[in-house]
């Protein structure tokens, strides 16, 4: 399946239909179970970023990833965002002990995951780790 097809195989999910059309690109996503099982399920890339917003860390990790999901190729990566104050119950299913920490996923294959990152070329390798087949 190549990158097209699995954004329009997201994109026909009920979870992700309101995605559609330009907004959809290079945005991120509330973390939602469902969107996330069915996401996996299809075998799209995924980047969960467990995130707090008085965590000075996270606040820079944001515009790389912004930065990566406007890069060429990164196109149908879903970017899930985890409070990780509000929603202590799914950082703790991923098995994340703080803020600032990022999970790769390809389908439901976790192939990578970094803590307090803020160097640009590892953040695009992560990203890299669940975008290229």
């Amino acid at each position: 399946m190549n990158r097209r097809q699995v954004l329009a195989a997201i994109l026909a999910v009920p979870a992700f239909a309101a995605l559609a059309g330009p907004a959809w690109s290079g945005s991120r996503l509330p973390f939602d179970a469902a969107a996330f099982s069915e996401a996996q399920a299809i075998g799209a890339p995924i980047l969960i970023d467990i995130a707090a917003d008085w965590c000075p860390t996270c606040r820079a990790q944001k515009p790389i990833i912004d930065s990566l999901l406007a890069a060429p190729g990164n196109e149908t990566l879903l970017v899930f965002e985890v409070d990780f104050d509000r929603q202590a119950d799914v950082v703790r299913a991923f098995g994340a002990r703080s803020q600032s920490t990022l999970i790769a996923y390809r389908g439901k294959v976790e192939t990578g995951r970094s803590i307090g990152d803020t160097r640009p070329n590892s953040i695009a390798a992560l990203i890299q780790s669940a975008v290229a087949p």
